[in-house]
């Protein structure tokens, strides 16, 4: 790795990596757990918003190892990493919509914390990311009402 700030911006975006990959999980296990009147539409906003997480995932490893560090890899290295609590399947629809509202939003502070210092080409990848999870929690947002 070229320098210590370098190193500070690989472990913000290990830190985001590990965040990502525990909202990931969240919603796909979300996904298939919702039940209730807005089961169809909810089942789909969840998809949806895996899908495009899962993408993101290997955008932010590949720019991890781009920096010069490894990326975090497996359960026991993302949860030293990640504030992000696993799911409850028995929760209601809102309570799974408002806890992954709240998983966003530490996810656009993961990303924030994880641009300062950070070259225009990884600032670029860390901007994408804000900017999908500001649209799931605006998504989610207005699924609450």
């Amino acid at each position: 790795m070229a320098d210590a700030k370098q190193e500070k911006v690989a472990a913000g975006l290990s830190k985001l990596l590990a965040d990502t990959y525990a909202v990931y999980l969240k919603t796909h296990g979300y996904h298939w757990n919702v039940r209730g009147p807005n089961f169809s539409s909810l089942h789909s906003l969840f998809m949806t918003h895996y899908t495009e997480m899962w993408g993101a995932i290997d955008v932010i490893a590949e720019r991890i190892r781009a920096l010069g560090a490894l990326a975090p890899q497996g359960y026991a290295a993302f949860g030293k990493l990640s504030d992000i609590k696993d799911g409850d399947p028995a929760k209601s629809a809102e309570a799974m919509l408002k806890e992954l509202l709240a998983d966003h939003e530490a996810l656009i502070a993961s990303a924030k914390a994880a641009r300062e210092d950070a070259d225009d080409v990884t600032a670029a990848v860390i901007d994408d990311r804000i900017d999908a999870h500001q649209k799931h929690a605006w998504m989610i947002r207005a699924t609450l009402g």
